[in-house]
């Protein structure tokens, strides 16, 4: 679950408690819900950060959840996928403070932020599925790809599972800043919400400049091709 607290003009929204934040229906509905929330409420300027309780930022998709049912990869997809949407189009500045690892959809989570901020005490960002034997879905590397300029980056985070530590981070370009302590990571992020903050600028414009960077991406969440083809590889395979 989440909560979600709000400073003046910025909203901070936690992943609460201490497990590793898999990112199942109840998780993803929770954030959506608060999401949902400051979109409804919010005047520009504003500002959003995303940060966690515990050593995980999140781990990814709940696939001890998924296991029984091959719908189930669906639900969890076509979730991520909208909670990303619903990102790239709110009308502020939007920042992930990762004070933990950030693994598979969790890497992609906090990527769907305008700026991330990491931990470098603890943790590490990971795109689990190769090691784990999973295709990675097209939008995903979509994602990546607009948010990472290195192709070399690219190729260390998907085609070789590289655990990257938070200073590793900043030198390949895959986060903006690396910080002592999970409390200073947040701390940092803060002060960068309210630097932009003061920047006074339209949220709705905000928005749509942000949806028009990621117009490549937008797409592309509209089908995940890896959920389907479980499905139908499932489904035959149930019919024989």
């Amino acid at each position: 679950m989440c909560t979600l607290e709000k400073r003046g003009n910025i909203y901070i929204l936690t992943l609460t408690g201490d497990d590793d934040h898999r990112l199942n229906p109840t998780l993803l509905d929770s954030i959506t819900s608060a999401i949902n929330r400051i979109r409804s409420e919010a005047t520009s300027p504003s500002a959003l950060i995303t940060t966690a309780h515990g050593k995980f930022f999140s781990n990814g998709y709940d696939l001890a959840w998924a296991q029984s049912d091959p719908q189930r990869h669906i639900i969890m997809s076509s979730k991520l996928r909208s909670l990303v949407r619903d990102l790239i189009s709110l009308p502020m500045p939007t920042i992930a403070a990762v004070t933990g690892h950030a693994s598979a959809g969790g890497f992609i989570l906090a990527q769907a932020h305008d700026y991330v901020l990491m931990r470098k005490d603890r943790g590490f960002m990971y795109m689990s599925e190769l090691d784990i034997k999973l295709v990675v879905p097209d939008w995903f590397v979509k994602l990546l790809q607009n948010r990472i300029g290195s192709p070399a980056a690219l190729r260390d985070l998907v085609l070789r599972a590289e655990r990257i530590t938070a200073e590793a981070a900043v030198e390949k370009g895959i986060i903006y800043s690396a910080h002592n302590s999970a409390a200073e990571t947040v701390e940092a992020a803060v002060s960068l919400a309210e630097t932009l903050v003061r920047r006074n600028w339209d949220g709705e414009v905000y928005g749509r400049n942000r949806k028009a960077l990621f117009g490549d991406v937008l797409p592309a969440l509209d089908f995940d091709e890896t959920v389907e083809d479980v499905a139908h590889a499932n489904l035959g395979s149930s019919r024989l």
